[in-house]
């Protein structure tokens, strides 16, 4: 399941046609940001995955929610299109934000994310496994690191190798590193992690001060608007779930 924050869109004459003929207004550039209408998401949060009441990149795309997964759709070729190249925009930000899954964060809520996910506070890292709070710590030792080539081992004795992708998907679900996906050399599939400090050094990224609280009132506003417009009930990490 994936989200999207402000979505940008994406200049490719397969995907514009396909959204088109959906009638799904797109808006395109050739090179650079540029705004698109998805609707019927003005504030543009959106899920590609099945049963989320959010709108989503999928039921955008095919014009009605789905009940199983879009790669079993026709146009599954499209919507996978569109999140690739949603992931490789240079103002979009690939993070795990709403509800757990991957998110789509335009260039204009980066600040927010740099102040939140750099926070340390409590909800980041009271509950962390020693195998997640040791690769935190190689991160910020480094700056990056590729799960291909890490070897990671549980607490205890006799424990076993942990397979670094479940760690490192730990530590993003509580925003404390940016990962993205990566081909290696082999063809493997793998993640970059990378610190939060590492990130906005490499994309040369810098912003104006923004508290914490602040940043995460911001992106609560946002969630709750959503949430009584879609009548959902999605959350962002730091939200506790609310009680029967």
């Amino acid at each position: 399941m994936r989200f999207l924050v402000r979505i940008y869109g994406t200049s490719a004459r397969s995907v514009v046609e396909t959204l088109d003929s959906s009638n799904i207004g797109l808006v395109t550039a050739a090179n650079g940001p540029f705004p698109a209408r998805f609707e019927p998401a003005q504030e543009a949060w959106l899920a590609t995955g099945v049963r989320s009441k959010l709108p989503s990149v999928s039921t955008i795309i095919t014009g009605s929610p789905l009940h199983s997964s879009w790669w079993s759709h026709p146009l599954a070729h499209a919507i996978f299109q569109v999140n690739g190249e949603l992931e490789d925009h240079r103002d979009v930000l690939v993070t795990k934000l709403i509800a757990g899954k991957v998110t789509f964060v335009h260039k204009r809520l980066w600040a927010e994310i740099l102040a939140i996910g750099t926070a340390r506070e409590r909800w980041q890292t009271d509950a962390l496994s020693g195998s997640a709070l040791a690769l935190l710590k190689m991160i910020e030792s480094t700056g990056s690191l590729q799960t291909d080539q890490l070897s990671l081992r549980g607490s205890g004795k006799g424990s076993t190798s942990l397979k670094p992708g479940d760690t490192a998907r730990e530590l993003e679900r509580k925003l404390l590193v940016h990962a993205a996906e990566i081909h290696t050399d082999s063809g493997a599939h793998a993640k970059l992690l990378e610190s939060w400090e590492h990130w906005a050094r490499r994309i040369s990224f810098t912003s104006t001060f923004i508290s914490v609280d602040d940043a995460k009132k911001k992106m609560e506003a946002r969630l709750v608007r959503l949430n009584e417009q879609y009548n959902a009930t999605a959350r962002l990490p730091w939200m506790k779930r609310a009680s029967k």
